[in-house]
């Protein structure tokens, strides 16, 4: 019995470091595609031409909004914003969830203020788990080759928005 438990574990703990490992070689823009739950996130990158942004050296921290938090959006919003003549606001709404640099989430404070990419400021917040401004952070430090998602459970818009 004792054998088989450890033989359960030990394959769980190589299935574990194989998944990482893939996800640590994948871009960020790679691990968003590979991602069931990232698939409109990967539409609006796509729209807003950032993919070749997203797959540069980085590093960057990215807070990925699932499909659920898009879907979340008032009705016909993501349709408008996916429109061809909307590219420079779904640019700036992107590029607010995008901040330079790898910023873990052991790296986060109570309080803190981190500079987007977009020019402006997200507030993080700890208590009652971690928190982008009124998102809440449902996955935290999936490793890319390029940097850090932390998928978030709301599109975050920037405060003139």
């Amino acid at each position: 019995m004792k054998t088989i438990i450890k033989s359960i574990f030990t394959l769980a703990l190589v299935a574990f470091v194989s998944v990482s490992a893939q996800a640590q070689s994948k871009d960020i823009v790679g691990l968003a595609v590979g991602n069931e739950n990232l698939k409109t996130l990967v539409a609006a990158v796509k729209a807003g031409g950032l993919v070749e942004t997203l797959q540069g050296d980085g590093p960057f921290t990215v807070f990925a909004p699932t499909d659920a938090a898009f879907a979340a959006l008032p009705a016909g919003t993501l349709e408008m914003l996916l429109k061809p003549e909307n590219k420079d606001k779904l640019v700036a709404i992107l590029t607010y969830h995008v901040v330079a640099g790898k910023v873990m989430s052991t790296d986060l404070k109570e309080g803190m203020m981190a500079a987007t990419v977009q020019g402006q400021k997200v507030k993080v917040s700890l208590k009652g788990g971690a928190k982008i401004n009124d998102a809440n952070v449902v996955a935290a430090d999936v490793m890319a080759s390029n940097g850090v998602v932390h998928v978030i459970d709301k599109v975050i818009l920037p405060p003139n928005m």
